[in-house]
C-alpha cells in the first residue's frame, strides 16, 4: 500500500455484536485504507465471520459504529451492498449457467445497466483470457478458473471494497499464487481488499493484518512488525502465540 493513501474506506469504532448474553464481537476498532490489502484473521469462534457480516451490511451491530465506503453499518446495509464485492470459499457461481450468463446475472444484481454489463463483461473476458470460454458452462471449468472468474465477477461493478472470505480454500499452491496476483492488481488500481484466510503464508502478502481472539482484536499491524513484536519467525507463529490464550474452542 502506498503510505500516502490515507483515504479511509472502512472505519470501525467499538463495534459489538451480542447474541443474548454471548458477546461474539467485543468492541473492535480499526480503519482500513483505500488500496490496502487488509488481512482479517482469527481461529474458528473468534468472531471474524460475525464482524465481516456486519461490515457487508448483512447483520446489524448491537452497539458501536462503523462505516464502509461512506455507508453507516448501523442503518445502511442495503447501500453498503451496492458499494462492495463479495467472494466466498464456495465461489457463489452457478454451475449450470455459462460464463457470460453468470456475469450478466451478477452485474444485474449489482445494478449495472445492460450496456454497462456488456462493456464490463467484454473487458473482463479479455483480461481473463476467457473470450473462447464465453459460452462454456461454469461447472465445466477447472477450479482455478472458477476462482478467477468469481473474483472478476465480484469486481464487475468496480466496487470500492471487495470482501474475500477464505477465497483460496481447496485450490493448489500455484493457483493460490496466481489468485494473489489478481488481488495485488486490484489493490494497485485502488480497490480495498478485506480478506480472511486460514493460510498463514497468505497473511504475509497483506499490507496489514488484524488477529481476533475471543471476539477482540488482539493484534493489528504489518506482518513484519507483528513478527518483530512477538519475536516470531512467521505469521503462523504469531497466530499460534495469540491463539494459545483463546477461551473459545475451535
Amino acid at each position: 500500500m502506498d503510505e500516502t493513501m490515507n483515504d479511509i474506506v472502512i472505519s470501525v469504532r467499538n463495534l459489538t455484536k451480542c447474541f443474548g448474553d454471548f458477546v461474539a464481537v467485543d468492541h473492535i476498532s480499526f480503519d482500513v485504507y483505500r488500496g490496502e490489502i487488509f488481512g482479517f484473521l482469527g481461529a474458528n469462534g473468534a468472531g471474524k465471520t460475525t464482524a465481516m457480516r456486519m461490515l457487508c451490511g448483512l447483520s446489524f451491530p448491537t452497539s458501536g459504529e462503523g462505516s464502509v465506503a461512506g455507508c453507516d453499518v448501523r442503518c445502511e446495509g442495503e447501500r453498503i451492498k451496492r458499494h462492495i464485492g463479495y467472494m466466498s470459499q464456495r465461489f457463489s457461481l452457478y454451475n449450470d449457467l455459462s460464463v457470460w450468463e453468470n456475469m450478466d446475472l451478477f452485474a444485474g444484481i449489482y445494478g449495472l445497466s445492460k450496456k454497462e454489463t456488456a462493456e464490463r463483461a467484454a473487458e473482463l473476458l479479455e483480461k481473463l483470457d476467457f473470450v473462447s470460454e464465453r459460452d462454456t458452462l461454469v461447472g465445466a471449468l477447472p477450479l482455478g478458473w472458477k476462482q478467477k472468474l468469481s473474483f472478476a465477477i465480484a469486481t464487475i461493478h468496480r466496487p470500492e471494497v471487495v470482501f474475500l472470505d477464505e477465497p483460496t480454500g481447496g485450490v493448489d499452491p500455484v493457483t493460490r499464487r496466481q489468485f494473489w496476483e489478481m488481488i495485488y492488481e486490484a489493490a494497485d488500481a485502488g480497490t480495498t481488499i478485506f480478506v480472511t484466510t486460514h493460510y498463514m503464508d497468505e497473511a504475509e502478502y497483506c499490507s496489514r493484518v488484524s488477529i481476533m481472539v475471543d471476539g477482540v482484536v488482539r493484534a493489528l499491524d504489518t506482518p513484519a512488525r507483528l513478527k518483530q513484536q512477538f519475536a516470531a519467525g512467521s505469521m503462523d507463529e504469531v497466530f499460534r502465540i495469540l491463539a494459545r490464550g483463546a477461551r473459545r474452542g475451535e
